[in-house]
């Protein structure tokens, strides 16, 4: 009876021993979900990024759901900028993010936060701990200057936005993420698009990342409009004052929200894509160099 134990127990190890064989070092451990491929089409080569891709993303938060984070990783991971500006990001949720992009994906990004508020209902921790909530920049080339600012009106909730300076395609440049007021709060919003221009206007490279919360014909986007082009090349004022053409809709429910807004620089390619993983759509363009 001993000899038919210990020889079931032998099987098992045996058989243990030929799945890590089949999987190999690269599977993931420490209870990661198994990593699907990334669709051949969209993926940077394993392990690197695109060096003159941005992008922007409001994660959505509250959203529930199993392997949410997991699969926020695997969005970004998808597109592999260079830098993305993430909004209503939980510091815990994106250190999450992080770790799955870099022992899944093998991507590796530094990360500034902007948090504007700290708010156990939305990012949880201990009732006298909650967690930090607001904006995040992941980089992959180091950030300076890092400049968080909190709107001196933030409408129904605290709102801000955050500024580092890093490179892009190889290039030193000025990058801003902010969220703006809710959308029935157009003259908030209007406040707070003077204070994010005001500092966008001294830096001749600049690049604007956010939800804006407002679609691109709004009275409170002008001042944004008069210093910098958003990457669509289709959005953006008509000559002779005739309105806004057609921008690409990147939420759920239809509208234009969210935005990188170009200063000294122009867009090669860009695109809006949709996820489950958000309400949002992850937007980022390829900019050109030089």
């Amino acid at each position: 009876m001993v000899l038919r134990r210990g020889a079931r127990w032998a099987a098992g190890a045996l058989a243990a021993v030929c799945v890590v064989l089949l999987l190999g070092p690269s599977a993931p451990s420490r209870g990661f979900p198994l990593a699907r491929p990334l669709p051949s089409d969209d993926a940077a080569a394993a392990g690197e990024v695109v060096p003159d891709r941005v992008g922007t993303w409001n994660i959505c938060n509250p959203c529930g759901g199993s392997g949410l984070n997991f699969g926020r990783a695997r969005e970004i991971a998808t597109a592999a900028p260079q830098v993305i500006g993430l909004q209503e990001a939980c510091v815990r949720d994106v250190e999450e993010i992080r770790r799955y992009l870099e022992e899944v994906y093998g991507l590796v990004y530094r990360v500034e936060y902007g948090s504007v508020l700290r708010n156990w209902n939305r990012c949880g921790g201990l009732p006298w701990r909650p967690g930090g909530f607001g904006q995040a920049i992941l980089s992959a080339a180091p950030m300076t200057d890092r400049v968080s600012v909190e709107y001196p009106d933030g409408g129904s909730e605290d709102r801000g936005y955050l500024a580092v300076t890093t490179l892009v395609g190889g290039r030193a440049v000025r990058v801003y993420d902010t969220h703006l007021a809710e959308r029935r709060q157009a003259e908030v919003r209007a406040g707070q698009v003077e204070v994010l221009a005001a500092d966008v206007a001294r830096h001749d490279r600049a690049i604007v990342l956010g939800d804006f919360n407002a679609v691109p014909d709004a009275p409170e986007l002008g001042p944004m409009w008069a210093l910098a082009r958003d990457t669509d090349p289709g959005c953006r004022p008509s000559p002779g004052g005739a309105g806004i053409d057609a921008c690409a809709a990147t939420t759920d429910w239809n509208s234009t929200f969210d935005y990188v807004f170009l200063r000294g620089t122009t867009p090669r390619t860009h695109r809006v894509r949709p996820s489950p993983y958000s309400d949002h759509h992850l937007l980022y363009t390829d900019l050109n160099r030089g």
